[in-house]
């Protein structure tokens, strides 16, 4: 069964930091890249983060650049955001998800969310 599960969400305070992790299960982890999605309240899903299946390369929404880092550790096929100086706009629910590139906006596998909620 191929499993995505998302923890590390939480409340933190602006300015403060959250470490998001994905964990994955079922499939064969190093051939996927593995995105960052989030979604607000009545707001459309948008891509946040994403990095290749070797982490060669990464990739980051304009408004994260220099605050979220993304990685991953194949050996226990998991992906890490980490998040500083968060804002209370980087508050939704945050997804992660495998595909075959970061490039080609097309993901076969999805977990179900952390909430992440930034208070000012």
């Amino acid at each position: 069964e191929v499993q995505l599960v998302e923890s590390g969400g939480g409340l933190v305070q602006a300015g403060g930091s959250l470490r998001l992790s994905c964990a994955a299960s079922g499939f064969t982890f190093d051939d996927y890249a593995i995105g960052w999605f989030r979604q607000a309240p009545g707001k459309e899903r948008e891509g946040v983060s994403c990095i290749s299946n070797m982490a060669a390369s990464t990739y980051y929404r304009d408004s994260v650049k220099g605050r979220f880092t993304i990685s991953r550790d194949n050996a226990k096929n998991t992906v890490y955001l980490q998040m500083n100086n968060l804002i209370p706009e980087d508050t939704a629910v945050y997804y992660c998800a495998a595909g075959s590139s970061c490039l080609v906006e097309r993901y076969s596998y999805w977990g179900q969310g952390t909430q992440v909620t930034v208070s000012s």
